[in-house]
């Protein structure tokens, strides 16, 4: 016996018993309990860890915890977010004999108890010997039960590793699936005989519950192949009697019968489909083709042959989504809402294939998804991009394997309804190869005079798809075969300017931003003069796309200072906007301040909006030839060639020796070399910088121009004039010479860019020397 005023920490355990010996590791959440680990930890790194009496206990005292213990040595303590894991090796057991001071987690006063050992010469020595035998032999068993092959290998890196007997008795009652009760049991005998008669009794009571728990998954396992042996001969049998043409229609065949009827086919639809039902009841479950037919009339039940959804044909409620919806766009709306009234008037009438056409991010296919919120329509999306197989949208015939029905009418059977929105979504950006040419099998589809009986290659079956809504969408035209685009009214969406984008990111953007980072108002709150700074400055762009992924940057942004504690609250300035998105992507959109001689400002139009350019021309000697460069195509080329050949009819009149156009070469070079370039709008344009060159005369620089020429000097309108006059807006340009032809065009723009510019409408290219060169101009007249 010890002194038994020692003092050490306690720690209760909820639901385990240590064992001297034994390493074994502890969660400790509870503040009292990681309290008494500190101190074991700062002291002697040793505490009496005593099990529960009630494991539901939060805070226990002494009298709530059993009066044996094990002393354990701390190896290892683990912080964990909920606490800590202390690994321990328990030493020896220990009674508690009464509470310590409290400092803030439990302690006690201990006494010490026998340690256990194998004494050969005790009077009971040969009954624990053979009590020792018999319980390795039975744990040797109880893993030979758990796993026949590796039972052995088992053991012995569980028990026969560790040499003493009292270890080993220990060891294996911590294995055992024991009661903290029983653990506690175990603990508490206070010599080697009663410590191996209890662990004896445990081994027993496991070794028939393993042999029970062996049985039971033996029986199991029996009655599994059993279900499954009935399974097959079931299976058989049906077979036999199907070969025999004996039985009746099995559940699944009632079932896709009693669909087929609720379907209300059409009577042509009907006969065919009683043909491939009866064929269906002949053929062996087993058969290559019986999932195939299966398949196939499952389609048919679940196609909509008559099922519709009620169109909403209120204009007021239609042009309320479409303008909550979207900003602007009000030619697109217009023709929304005729289609709408007339459909009003005449249910019957079919709904024009309307082809959105505009660059990317200015809301083409989210309008079609307005449309059919407005018409209370389902919206089903295909995106063509890269589609090469006619198959894709006509179907596989059913003698393929792996046959699938096309995209159309997998879309309506989707919606579940006859007359979805179907968007067609880019598509400029078919492909074809020897597969075919899907644009072909679009044309019927696409045709209200055809695909009132279309044809699925996999349904072979007509399918009416005329009250189906088609809205096709594209980049360019450029891509679309002739005969399909005759199929379709041609809707433009153009680019937007600053001002139009400033009131999109107000009413949508910024509100939508900020309900994703789950900012409030005043946390995100742009200046305008910083979403003018954002506009301008991080974005080039027709559309909002990008527009909205850097305003989304910046929220993320400022959700970090929010998160962080940092004031966040104050309005976004630009200086704020530099400070959180870093150095502008994009430099200023002014144009160049002052011209030299031979050089023009031009308006190109490209896929993602217009732009300025600058084209650029340098006399060479001795060389008749043109010289082009900058990467441009046949069409700009030919202009180039055309311009010059025009100049030199007209010299004496522009006051231009014919000598020297016909003694010296020009070099023409477009800047931006590494992006392709073509198309005839830059032939006044060409035509300027060469006379400018020519006249050594510098072109305005407030002056920027379109049109296609002739060789009689005649100025051709040209397509994206809003786009090009956006573009010289944002540039600082505000004189545009445009084709005479094009003055309808000026309507598309928004006001407030139109009054801020001054528009000349040119009919010959001398209109256009008058206003960008008066001086040449003048020496013309």
């Amino acid at each position: 016996m010890s002194d038994p005023h020692n003092t050490l920490p306690i720690l209760p355990l909820k639901d385990t018993v240590v064992f001297p010996h034994i390493v074994a590791p502890l969660a400790v959440g509870r503040a009292r309990s990681l309290a008494a680990v500190q101190a074991a930890a700062d002291g002697s790194r040793s505490f009496i860890a005593v099990a529960q009496r009630e494991p539901d206990t939060e805070d226990p005292t002494l009298d709530g915890l059993y009066a044996v213990g094990t002393i354990v040595q701390i190896n290892r303590i683990e912080k964990r977010k909920q606490g800590a894991q202390v690994i321990v090796q328990g030493e020896q057991r220990a009674r508690l004999v009464m509470a310590g001071d409290d400092s803030g987690y439990l302690c006690a006063h201990y006494e010490l108890l026998p340690v256990l050992v194998i004494d050969k010469h005790a009077d009971d020595a040969a009954e624990v010997d053979a009590l020792l035998r018999e319980n390795l032999q039975l744990s040797r068993e109880i893993a030979q039960l758990y796993d026949q092959q590796n039972g052995e290998q088992i053991y012995n890196q569980l028990i026969g590793s560790i040499t003493d007997p009292i270890a080993q008795m220990y060891r294996i009652a911590s294995l055992a699936n024991l009661s903290v009760a029983q653990e506690q049991e175990v603990l508490e005998q206070d010599t080697t005989l009663e410590l191996m008669r209890a662990v004896h009794n445990v081994l027993q009571h496991e070794l028939k519950v393993t042999e029970l728990r062996r049985e039971i998954a033996e029986q199991a396992r029996g009655d599994m192949e059993n279900q499954q042996r009935e399974h097959v001969l079931r299976q058989q049998k049906r077979a036999i009697e199907q070969a025999l043409g004996e039985s009746d229609d099995d559940e699944d065949i009632a079932e896709l019968k009693a669909q087929l009827d609720a379907a209300e086919l059409p009577e042509s639809v009907r006969s065919e489909v009683d043909r491939e039902l009866k064929r269906l009841k002949r053929m062996s479950a087993n058969a290559a083709d019986y999932q195939v037919s299966r398949s196939y009339l499952e389609l048919v039940s679940e196609l909509p042959w008559h099922d519709t959804t009620e169109d909403l044909l209120d204009l007021g409620n239609a042009q309320n989504v479409l303008d909550e919806d979207h900003y602007g766009l009000t030619e697109v709306k217009e023709r929304i809402l005729e289609t709408l009234a007339v459909m009003q008037l005449n249910p019957q009438a079919k709904a024009p294939i309307m082809c959105l056409v505009g660059p990317p991010g200015v809301g083409k296919t989210s309008l079609g998804q307005s449309i059919a919120r407005a018409m209370g329509r389902k919206f089903e999306r295909l995106s063509l991009g890269g589609l090469h197989d006619e198959a894709e949208l006509r179907g596989h015939r059913r003698t393929y394997i792996g046959a699938m029905p096309g995209r159309i009418i997998q879309a309506v059977r989707r919606a579940g309804v006859q007359n979805p929105l179907i968007m067609l979504d880019e598509i400029d950006k078919l492909g074809r190869d020897f597969r075919g040419d899907p644009a072909a099998a679009l044309m019927e589809i696409l045709d209200p005079a055809q695909n009132k009986e279309f044809q699925d290659n996999y349904l072979n079956l007509p399918f009416d798809l005329s009250k189906v809504l088609f809205i096709t969408t594209a980049n360019t035209l450029d891509g679309i075969p002739r005969p399909l685009l005759d199929r379709m009214e041609v809707l433009e969406l153009s680019g937007y300017s600053d001002m139009e984008k400033q009131a999109i990111a107000r009413q949508y953007l910024l509100p939508r931003q900020r309900n994703d980072a789950g900012l409030k108002d005043a946390q995100l709150d742009l200046s305008e003069e910083a979403l003018h700074f954002l506009i301008r400055r991080y974005t080039r762009e027709a559309g909002v796309r990008e527009l909205e992924r850097v305003i989304g940057r910046l929220a993320r942004k400022r959700a970090r200072q929010v998160v962080q504690g940092e004031a966040a609250d104050a309005p976004i300035d630009a200086t704020v906007v530099r400070a959180l998105l870093g150095a502008e992507k994009f430099k200023s959109d002014a144009g160049r301040s002052r011209l030299t001689p031979g050089v023009a400002a031009g308006l190109a139009w490209t896929e993602v909006g217009g732009d300025v350019l600058y084209i650029e021309v340098s006399l060479t000697q001795k060389d008749e030839k043109v010289t082009l460069t900058g990467q441009l195509g046949q069409v700009m080329q030919e202009s180039a060639k055309a311009a010059r050949s025009y100049i030199w009819s007209i010299a004496e009149s522009l006051g231009i020796d014919r000598k020297r156009i016909e003694e010296t070469g020009v070099h023409i070079h477009v800047p931006a070399g590494a992006v392709p370039k073509d198309g005839p709008s830059a032939g006044v344009t060409m035509a300027t910088a060469l006379v400018s060159a020519y006249t050594e005369t510098a072109m305005r620089d407030d002056v920027a121009m379109t049109g296609e020429i002739t060789l009689s000097g005649l100025v051709l309108p040209v397509g994206g004039i809003k786009e090009k006059v956006l573009a010289a807006h944002r540039s600082g340009i505000r004189h545009i010479v445009l084709p005479e032809d094009n003055e309808a065009d000026l309507d598309k723009l928004p006001d407030a860019v139109r009054a801020e510019m001054t528009f000349t409408l040119a009919a010959t290219v001398q209109d256009v020397l008058a206003v960008a060169l008066p001086e040449s101009a003048g020496a013309a007249g």
